[in-house]
């Protein structure tokens, strides 16, 4: 109990440092583009408790959780193919380098041209720019599996099916977690991108609108809200990859006890 106690004021004692230095050295802020932090809680208050969370905060978070979970799906499962078949792995690596190369950031105008200002278009985004890191990470799992495991289930009978379910995916769901992180920011960010560009709601169009019109405190809980956004979905992703993976870390804790012994 205490030692879980001491890692959680290791973890918050930065983030209150940071705000409580904040709050103090803006106290006397009179500046235009950085008023005090007072000033931007309780616009805050007044703004997203809870005038705006049905007409900008729900929409946000409805793009966000349709594309991370269409990356998701997309990314593992072509993941899971190409990390096991090496032909075509080899033909269509070059394009898939290719592809993640360019910016995500500039093919969001040609997809306003073919998709129009919609939520299709804002979610095609955000599976764009997460599927790739949950691609490579999970072909990367896939290929460091083990091939001994592969060949002494095969040996003994074990059908494709339950090799791949039971052998390659837990085997390679450490890597592929670590894709899954990576994308979960990069759709955060390209969320509020897509609707900063071509948005006629969403958090991303509120900060614009009010950056613009020289709302500038209204913009400044905007980017707060981003903020705590994107650090409340990892750590929900943070607590189910905890869940997941409890059987890895012990089986590591396992290993470098056996391997100190």
């Amino acid at each position: 109990m205490r030692r879980r106690a001491a890692m959680f004021l290791l973890e918050i004692w930065f983030p209150i440092a940071l705000v409580a230095t904040w709050w103090f050295t803006s106290e006397n802020s009179k500046s235009f583009f950085f008023p005090p932090l007072r000033t931007i809680v309780h616009v805050f208050r007044e703004t997203w408790l809870f005038a705006r969370v049905r007409s900008d905060l729900e929409p946000s978070l409805i793009r966000f959780g349709e594309g991370f979970f269409l990356a998701v799906l997309s990314g593992v499962g072509v993941g899971l193919v190409f990390g096991l078949w090496s032909l075509g792995r080899r033909s269509l690596m070059p394009t898939i380098d290719f592809a993640r190369s360019i910016p995500s950031t500039a093919l969001v105008s040609v997809w306003v041209v073919v998709l129009g200002f919609g939520n299709l278009m804002k979610v095609t985004a955000i599976v764009f720019v997460a599927f790739f890191p949950i691609l490579l990470n999970t072909i990367d799992g896939v290929r460091g599996v083990d091939p001994n495991q592969l060949e002494m289930a095969k040996a003994y009978g074990v059908g494709r099916r339950n090799r791949i379910f039971r052998i390659v995916v837990p085997s390679a769901s450490p890597q592929i977690f670590t894709g899954l992180r990576i994308g979960l920011a990069m759709a955060v960010l390209m969320m509020a991108f897509s609707e900063m560009v071509a948005g006629t709601n969403g958090v991303g169009f509120f900060i614009y609108f009010t950056q613009q019109t020289f709302r500038i405190p209204e913009m400044w809980t905007g980017i707060v809200l981003l903020g705590l956004i994107g650090y409340g979905v990892n750590l929900l992703f943070v607590l189910a990859e905890r869940r997941m993976l409890r059987w890895h870390r012990g089986w590591r804790a396992t290993a470098r006890e056996t391997g100190g012994g």
